[in-house]
């Protein structure tokens, strides 16, 4: 074990993850706020982070996406989430090793290729019939086409509730930034190989959308141009010259499946073979 290995904790597995997954950060009653976190094993499965407080972790305990962390996970508690890829992280004992996997100037993709693309394919319709199965609720899905991206409006405010939860502030430490409600959710209108003519309408989640949306707010001054510009930034991100993927899962309790991420590496030229 690494010498920067936090505390070993009785009952928990040492694990290696390469993040691919950070959604934006949601209220939670018990968490004060939590992020959806997930990712790749060294081993070739994917976890779920759950849960992470995110923006409450500090130095080695801040990863970020396309990055390796080792941390001790505990297994699912019985009768808690039923979902086979979901652990509980002991979060004092997270490190991120090394820097995260970068494209470079050249947009060098192939070391981030060699991880996704050794995990499974599927179209959506088909890890929608795995989670009946055994509640499989992580995958990868590569559309064959992309029609569209919805901006729908949502509450500019979030629930009482919640509001309540973060006036409450932490007994240690600094708090950190408030957590502002985005005012517009972001929906992929897509087509899988077996979508017979019916298309899938699926959120997208990821964190990178939200602080998309408040720089172009920042930038152009106006919620719905900020929310088109996204939009408009969603599309390029699948255009017709990258091989795009998204990264999937479930929304517990309910078989809805979110994109929680994208994956848009350009696509590789067909292999030339000598007559």
């Amino acid at each position: 074990m690494s010498s920067n290995a936090g505390p070993v904790t009785v009952g928990a597995q040492r694990t290696k993850v390469f993040i691919t997954v950070l959604t934006y950060p949601h209220p939670s009653a018990k968490y004060t706020e939590l992020v959806c976190t997930a990712g790749i094993t060294a081993d070739h499965q994917w976890i779920r982070l759950y849960p992470v407080d995110y923006r409450y972790r500090t130095g080695v305990q801040r990863y970020r996406k396309y990055q390796w962390v080792e941390v001790d996970l505990m297994p699912r508690e019985s009768g808690d989430d039923p979902r086979p890829e979901s652990r509980k992280p002991v979060l004092e004992s997270l490190r991120v090793q090394g820097a995260p996997v970068d494209t470079g100037p050249r947009r060098d993709w192939a070391q981030r290729r060699a991880i996704v693309d050794a995990m499974p394919h599927r179209t959506l319709n088909q890890w929608k019939a795995l989670y009946e199965v055994d509640h499989t609720s992580l995958g990868i899905v590569r559309p064959t086409r992309i029609l569209d991206v919805e901006v729908r409006p949502s509450n500019e405010d979030w629930k009482p509730e919640w509001q309540a939860i973060f006036k409450q502030g932490v007994l240690f430490g600094d708090a950190p930034k408030e957590l502002k409600k985005l005012p517009f959710s972001w929906h992929y209108v897509f087509e899988c190989q077996d979508s017979a003519g019916k298309t899938h309408t699926a959120m997208n989640e990821d964190w990178e959308i939200g602080v998309l949306y408040w720089k172009e707010l920042e930038r152009l001054g106006n919620p719905k141009a900020a929310a088109e510009s996204v939009r408009m930034k969603c599309l390029e991100l699948v255009a017709s010259e990258r091989d795009t993927r998204f990264f999937m899962g479930t929304r517990f309790p309910y078989n809805t499946w979110l994109v929680l991420g994208v994956f848009w590496p350009p696509k590789e030229a067909p292999a030339l073979f000598a007559v």
